[in-house]
C-alpha cells in the first residue's frame, strides 16, 4: 500500500508519458478521474477499462463518438472537442493533473488546471517556453501549483529541496548529446528520420526524440529552467552527459554542487510530481555504480548543433521569439518526420524563421498566440522553397 491519497488525471494519457503514467496509476491504486488524449480510440478504451476514470475526451469528435460507443457497456462518460476538454479539466475532482499533451496544444489544457487550482505535474515544456508569465499569473491567482516532470527540471526541484534558491550561483543542465553528438554538421546532412529516432538512452514521443538528437530540446529546457527558477540565461550551463544518470544539479554560491542521479526513467520524474513531497516505492530500476563504472561529462558542440545557441538567444531577447521558435521548430521537424525535408534543414530554416521575426518585447498572450500561427506560416513558406 502506497502512503498517500491521490485522485489525478491523465492529459494525452495515450503518449510516451501518458502511458507511463497510466503504468504509474495502476501501480498505486490511484483514483483515476479523468483520461484525455486525441484520437487513439484503441489506446484509450484499454486504459479506460483499466483504470475506469469517471470521465474520458478524445479532442477529435469523430474519435470520441467512436469510443462512446466501445465504452457503453461502462459508466464512462465520453466527451469530444477541444472545449469539452478544457471544461472537463476544470469539472475535474482529481488534485492533480499530468500535463502530458504534446506541443502548443498543452497550453489551453495548462491554464484550465491552474484555473481549477490544481496541482499541475507539468511535462508539456511548450506552455511554461511560450506563455509562463501568464500561466504563473492563473497559478499564483487559483492557488495551485506546478511540478516539473522533465527530468532534468525535476531533478533541479529535487535539488532546490531545503536550500535557498536566492544562493544559486548556477545550474547545471546535462544532455545525453543525443546518437549524433560526435559527428560534424556534414554527416548530420543525410540523417534519416529512423536514424534520429533511435535514441541511446530515454524512450520518448517522435518529436521530442528528433528534438533530443538536434539538441532543440535541451534548448528549450534552457528556456523552461530560465522561467521556472526564476535565473538568467547566463546562470544556466549545459553539459554532455552520455549515460543519463545525473540528471541535473545545482551549484551553490559556496561552489557546492548538489546533484540528483537514478536510471533514465520518466516514471520518476511523474510519480514524484504526483506524491511531492513525499516519496513512494518507484517503478524504475535501482542504481547499480559499481555496475555503471564510470560517468562522463563533455561540453556541447554548439557550433556544430546551431539551434542550442539560438534558444539561448531566443530566451535572451525574450518576447515573442521562445514562441516563435517553438512554433517553426514544431513544423520543421513535422516535415523531416514526413522525409520531406533534411535533418540539418530543421536547423537552418528554424535559424532563419526566428532571427528576421520582428519581436515584441512584452507581448500580450493574444500576442503570442498570433506570433505561433504567423511563425507556422512563415516556416512553411521557407521549406516550400526547399521542397
Amino acid at each position: 500500500m502506497t502512503d498517500f491519497n491521490k485522485s489525478i488525471a491523465i492529459l494525452g494519457s495515450t503518449g510516451s508519458v501518458g502511458q507511463q503514467s497510466v503504468e504509474i496509476a495502476e501501480k498505486h491504486s490511484l483514483n483515476v478521474d479523468l483520461l484525455s488524449a486525441s484520437s487513439s480510440v484503441e489506446s484509450m478504451e484499454k486504459q479506460a477499462r483499466l483504470l475506469k476514470p469517471r470521465v474520458c475526451v478524445l479532442t477529435n469528435e469523430g474519435a470520441a463518438a467512436d469510443l462512446k460507443t466501445k465504452l457503453a457497456d461502462t459508466d464512462i462518460k465520453v466527451f469530444g472537442g477541444e472545449k469539452s476538454l478544457l471544461s472537463s479539466i476544470e469539472e475535474s475532482t482529481a488534485s492533480t493533473a499530468i500535463n502530458a499533451i504534446s506541443g502548443f496544444a498543452g497550453l489551453a489544457p495548462a491554464i484550465s488546471c491552474a484555473k481549477s487550482g490544481k496541482r499541475i505535474a507539468m511535462s508539456n515544456k511548450e506552455a511554461i517556453v511560450i506563455a509562463y508569465k501568464f500561466l504563473k499569473a492563473e497559478i499564483d491567482n487559483n492557488n495551485a501549483e506546478m511540478i516539473p516532470v522533465d527530468s532534468e527540471h525535476s531533478a533541479i526541484f529535487q535539488c532546490l529541496q531545503g536550500s535557498n534558491s536566492n544562493k544559486i550561483k548556477r545550474i547545471i543542465l546535462t544532455s545525453s548529446g543525443g546518437p549524433f553528438r560526435n559527428r560534424s554538421y556534414s554527416k548530420l546532412k543525410s540523417i534519416t528520420a529512423k536514424e534520429a529516432l533511435a535514441h541511446p538512452t530515454w524512450k520518448m514521443g517522435p518529436k521530442i526524440t528528433v528534438d533530443s538528437a538536434s539538441l532543440m530540446n535541451k534548448g528549450f529546457e534552457v528556456i523552461e529552467a530560465v522561467r521556472l527558477f526564476d535565473v538568467e540565461p547566463e546562470q544556466i550551463k549545459v553539459v554532455v552527459h552520455p549515460q543519463s544518470i545525473m540528471h541535473s544539479a545545482v551549484e551553490y554560491c559556496d561552489n557546492s554542487v548538489v546533484a540528483q542521479m537514478g536510471a533514465p526513467d520518466m516514471r520518476t520524474c511523474i510519480q514524484y510530481a504526483i506524491t511531492y513531497p513525499k516519496r513512494a516505492v518507484s517503478l524504475a530500476k535501482p542504481l547499480d555504480f559499481a555496475a555503471i563504472g564510470q560517468l562522463t561529462f563533455e561540453e556541447p558542440n554548439m557550433k556544430t548543433f546551431t539551434l542550442l545557441s539560438l534558444a539561448y538567444h531566443a530566451i535572451v531577447e525574450d518576447g515573442l521569439l521562445p514562441a516563435v521558435l517553438n512554433a517553426s521548430d514544431e513544423v520543421a521537424v513535422n516535415y523531416f518526420l514526413q522525409g520531406k525535408i533534411g535533418f540539418t534543414d530543421i536547423f537552418n530554416v528554424v535559424e532563419d524563421v526566428v532571427k528576421t521575426y520582428k519581436n515584441i518585447k512584452n507581448p500580450t498572450l493574444d500576442e503570442i498566440i498570433n506570433a505561433d500561427e504567423e511563425a507556422r506560416i512563415i516556416t512553411r513558406e521557407h521549406i516550400n522553397k526547399l521542397i
